[in-house]
């Protein structure tokens, strides 16, 4: 089954929803082996797939390459690899792309790329790709020259179709500056152009979510969009998102967090209260969820316990036992977190479906 085919069965109801994860290759060599202990963990529970960061301009092309032909290779897990294009030309989005087809590689998550941020006035350059939008387009083209150009490549397209990812922003992208309609007219120009389905930007009230997804069917969006949501058990980590994506987190929140005594409390208080955001987009119907994880496993497996889509760390995962246990998807036992109570004003609100 390909990626597509899975978020579409989870979009049309046939099949429980979608469980996928983020992962960041490692910068550092020396970081490598936590990584891949990160990722075993991680693929361990049987995600629908698993998405690779790409850094801007390919600063981190050959490792991303690298981590996505391993699973590949290795795993069971269907991985996504990351593809951005600010910064580059045409030809050599091009190359990238052939290169990860040559890998195997069948499903991509297209994504512009952020500017470089230390050139206020910088512009595409003329012969680049500017848009994720034109991102999908150009995917699209360079399969379908694949295909015509080799009979065997296009029985492999036949078997094996192309799925293309992309994002989106509940509330408006604010380092772009756009609001929430602008993001579902753009949202529908990238399905117009061959995006296969959405992943949104991570958000911290379901109504976001779901008044979001609301209106981008008004507007004649058709394709699954994916919950995406970040574990909120480091208040470190929140301050440090919203100074890389604009996301702020509510401030009762990261004051709650900052009054807990360590971080073992700030763990079980934040996987609570992602447990009960999470839990409100499932039953207001979405087709999945995919973990912005950082490339900590603890707190993603903690999260899809508490909604009883698999994983869970068990405890503290310091131990040496702990480590070894193998990690089976536990589908019925309750949430990981228990007797923590959530802010008075709450984490979420409840929308309409989606």
């Amino acid at each position: 089954m390909s990626v597509a085919d899975a978020v579409g069965q989870a979009h049309g109801g046939a099949a429980r929803p979608t469980v996928s994860f983020e992962l960041m290759p490692p910068r550092r060599p020396d970081a490598a082996p936590k990584f891949w202990e990160t990722a075993r963990r991680l693929v361990a529970t049987h995600p629908d797939f698993v998405s690779v960061t790409y850094g801007a301009a390919g600063t981190d092309r050959a490792t991303a390459r690298q981590v996505v032909g391993r699973l590949l290779q290795g795993t069971p897990v269907l991985p996504i690899a990351h593809l951005t294009c600010v910064g580059a030309s045409r030809e050599d989005v091009e190359e990238v792309i052939n290169d990860f087809l040559d890998e195997g590689v069948r499903s991509f998550l297209a994504l512009r790329g952020d500017p470089p941020r230390d050139q206020p006035d910088w512009q595409p350059a003329p012969d680049g790709v500017r848009s994720s939008t034109e991102l999908v387009a150009l995917l699209r083209e360079v399969e379908a020259s694949r295909c015509a150009a080799d009979p065997a490549a296009a029985l492999r397209g036949a078997a094996r179709p192309l799925t293309i990812a992309v994002a989106t922003f509940c509330d408006g992208n604010p380092a772009a500056g756009t609001t929430r309609s602008q993001e579902v007219r753009r949202l529908w120009q990238k399905q117009q152009a061959g995006a296969s389905f959405a992943i949104t930007q991570l958000f911290y009230d379901a109504s976001s979510y779901t008044d979001f997804v609301a209106e981008a069917r008004a507007a004649g969006v058709t394709i699954p969009i994916l919950a995406g949501l970040l574990p909120t058990t480091e208040p470190a980590r929140l301050r440090r998102v919203e100074e890389l994506t604009g996301v702020r987190a509510p401030q009762h929140l990261l004051d709650a967090l900052d009054a807990l005594p360590d971080p073992e409390a700030q763990h079980a208080y934040g996987i609570a209260y992602t447990v009960d955001l999470a839990q409100r987009v499932l039953d207001a119907g979405t087709p999945g969820l995919h973990v912005y994880t950082f490339n900590k496993h603890r707190a993603a497996l903690d999260l899809l316990e508490g909604v009883h889509l698999g994983g869970g760390s068990g405890g503290t995962g310091g131990s040496a036992s702990a480590a070894a246990a193998p990690l089976v998807p536990d589908l019925a036992s309750g949430p990981w977190v228990t007797g923590t109570s959530l802010p008075t004003t709450s984490a979420a609100t409840h929308g309409t479906p989606v």
